[in-house]
């Protein structure tokens, strides 16, 4: 598949992606983790959420991959010397490079929505599942976000996010979508549950504010709008401006919405 990542691996994608953990990014799965599994985390990123997890399944290894090579380099390198359980390799979620039934947990976090075929991705998943396995994947779900107060900029920002996507084949309303993928993809064992991420006191709202107002001008994100023809850069300086309003209002308050699926194999 040629898939287009829309965010990209700029600084300010990177300040977003290292901040995850697996309490704040993973919590639905947690329960489901013991030690001596073996892991697999697709579409890993800098791997904050891979070493969390393969604490939880330690002697058991955990094993984080990526499309871009660029961004495992940035996983090796955080890697401390106490997690000889994970290893991080590039890899291509559509061709997993392991056997059959190699592994009793699949994750994926944020990936399925930058898929033009997830449902694909979701049977190779399956593939390399044992008997008893499970995948959980989250993704956001853009048009479930909501804030205050309402700031005209956002509206266009939001607007624009699923312009984009549109136009790179991805899903950016993933999360409401994602018990029926893993339906399609042959788990008949699957179910599905919800969370949140809220920015609404005076430090979340300058860190989430910050970095969306960066990202908007500042990532593949904002050079894709541009060369498709959906914007200027002279409209995405004013939602940067419009980020940063937002983060700077006593009474701004942003819910990101998450949709999550447990599926058995």
């Amino acid at each position: 598949m040629n898939d287009v990542y829309t965010h990209g691996h700029e600084e300010p994608v990177l300040r977003s992606h290292e901040w995850r953990t697996a309490e704040n990014s993973a919590g639905y799965l947690l329960a489901h983790l013991h030690p001596g599994q073996r892991l697999l985390d697709v579409g890993c990123g800098p791997g904050t959420i891979t070493v969390d997890l393969a604490a939880r399944v330690a002697p058991g290894e955990a094993c984080g991959i990526d499309a871009a090579p660029e961004v495992i380099a940035i996983a090796e390198a955080r890697r401390g010397a106490g997690e000889g359980n994970v290893t991080f390799a590039t890899g291509d979620v559509y061709t997993l490079d392991f056997d059959d039934a190699s592994f009793d947990v699949v994750h994926g976090h944020q990936v399925l929505q930058h898929l033009t075929d997830p449902v694909a991705a979701l049977r190779e998943v399956r593939r390399v599942l044992r008997p008893g396995g499970i995948a959980a994947f989250r993704d956001s779900d853009y048009a479930g976000f909501v804030w205050a107060p309402r700031i005209e900029g956002l509206d266009r920002w939001l607007d624009l996010y699923h312009q984009v996507t549109a136009r790179n084949g991805a899903e950016a309303d993933a999360g409401r979508y994602l018990l029926g993928w893993a339906h399609a993809a042959g788990f008949d064992d699957a179910s599905a549950s919800s969370s949140t991420w809220t920015f609404a006191d005076r430090s979340s709202r300058s860190w989430w504010g910050g970095l969306w107002a960066d990202r908007v001008v500042g990532s593949s994100f904002a050079s894709q709008a541009v060369d498709y023809g959906l914007t200027s850069p002279d409209e995405l300086a004013g939602i940067a401006a419009a980020w940063r309003r937002w983060a700077e209002d006593e009474d701004g308050f942003f819910a990101v919405v998450h949709g999550e699926v447990i599926a058995h194999r």
